[in-house]
C-alpha cells in the first residue's frame, strides 16, 4: 500500500465555466507544482479532454484518471471516475445521446475547447454542457457502474448541485459508500450531522482557474503493487465501486 496526495475534481477548458488557461498540460503542470499524485478531469457531461490529459499527466510524472462531473436530471452533480480512457469515452458516448441540445454562447457561458496534450485546440464544443441531462440520479450511477467506473455525489457540503442541498438527505438508493466535499472543514461537521461515519469522504477542489488548484494535503492509500500507473487506477476504481456492487 502507498498512500497518494489526489485531486479528483477539475475541470479543463473544455467546461464553458472554466478558464481557458485550465489547459490539459496546464493542469498537469500546476498539479505536479502542487505536489499532487492522482489528479482527475471531470469536465461537465464530457470526458472529451481526458485522452490528452492522461498524456499530459505522464509527462509530468502523475497519474491521471478519465472522469466527467455528470449533473442528473435532478440537478445533481456526480462525479464519475473511470480506469481507462477507453471506458470514459464509451460512457462519454451514452451521456452525450442525454444531453440536451442547446447551443453554446461563448460570450456569455465561456468557451468550450477541445484540446490535445500539448494545448492546442482541436475544436469546440457546439453544444452547451453544463445543463441538466435526461438522466436521473440512479440511471447516471448504473450506467457509470456498467462502464467500469465508479461514482458518488460532488461537493455535499454546497447547496449549489449538491445532493444534500437538493434533495434534503442523503437517498437509501443508490447507496453511495464515497461522497466528495469541497471544504476539507466540512468533513467532521456533515459526518456528524448526517451520520456519515461509514461513508468515505473525500476532499476535492473542484477547481476551475490554476489558481483554484490546493497544494497536496488530501490523501488516499492504494494497493499498487507491482506498480503502474494503470494499477494506480484499478486500485482507485476499485476502492470506490466497494459497497456499490
Amino acid at each position: 500500500m502507498n498512500r497518494y496526495f489526489y485531486d479528483l475534481h477539475m475541470h479543463s477548458c473544455l467546461s464553458p465555466c472554466a478558464d481557458d488557461d485550465m489547459t490539459p498540460a496546464n493542469i498537469a503542470g500546476m498539479a505536479s507544482l502542487c505536489g499532487l499524485q492522482l489528479v482527475a478531469l471531470t469536465d461537465h457531461n464530457t470526458c472529451g479532454n481526458c485522452r490528452a490529459f492522461l498524456t499530459a499527466c505522464r509527462q509530468y510524472g502523475i497519474v491521471g484518471v478519465p472522469g466527467m462531473e455528470l449533473t442528473t436530471a435532478e440537478e445533481i452533480h456526480l462525479v464519475c471516475l473511470f480506469p481507462t480512457v477507453e471506458a470514459a469515452e464509451g460512457f462519454d458516448s451514452i451521456v452525450r445521446e442525454k444531453r440536451f441540445p442547446i447551443k453554446n454562447k461563448p460570450a456569455v457561458f465561456g468557451n468550450q475547447f477541445y484540446m490535445d496534450a500539448e494545448d492546442h485546440v482541436l475544436g469546440e464544443e457546439p453544444n452547451l454542457l453544463i445543463p441538466a441531462t435526461r438522466l436521473d440520479l440512479e440511471a447516471a450511477t448504473v450506467l457509470a457502474l456498467a462502464h467500469g467506473g465508479a461514482a458518488y455525489p460532488a461537493h455535499i457540503d454546497r447547496p449549489s448541485n449538491g445532493i444534500i442541498g437538493i434533495l434534503g438527505s442523503l437517498p437509501e438508493r443508490p447507496f453511495f459508500p464515497t461522497l466528495e466535499l469541497n471544504d476539507p472543514a466540512s468533513r467532521e461537521p456533515f459526518a456528524r450531522d448526517y451520520h456519515l461515519e461509514d461513508r468515505r469522504l473525500l476532499c476535492s477542489s473542484d477547481a476551475h482557474h490554476l489558481w483554484d488548484m490546493r497544494d497536496a494535503a488530501q490523501s488516499i492509500e492504494l494497493d499498487d503493487a507491482p506498480y503502474s500507473s494503470q494499477r494506480v487506477r484499478d486500485a482507485l476504481i476499485s476502492l470506490l465501486r466497494e459497497r456499490m456492487i
